[in-house]
């Protein structure tokens, strides 16, 4: 879904490997009981499964148009 979003130009993605020194940063920083960790604009969103309604609430888009 984000790999969607990032494709239609409404997001920017960035995806960074859990085993990279980057990625053990997050993770320290954040301590996600899941995977996958998400960050909208550097700050702590999600971890695990995506909320939807809450992604398209945040950026302001149709809970069709995710």
């Amino acid at each position: 879904m984000l790999t969607t979003l990032a494709d239609q130009g409404r997001i920017s993605l960035t995806v960074i490997d859990a085993e990279t020194p980057d990625g053990e940063s997050l993770i320290g920083r954040h301590r996600p009981a899941l995977f996958p960790l998400v960050l909208l604009d550097d700050d702590f969103f999600s971890a695990g499964r995506l909320p939807r309604r809450k992604l398209a609430a945040t950026l302001g888009l149709a809970k069709s148009a995710v």
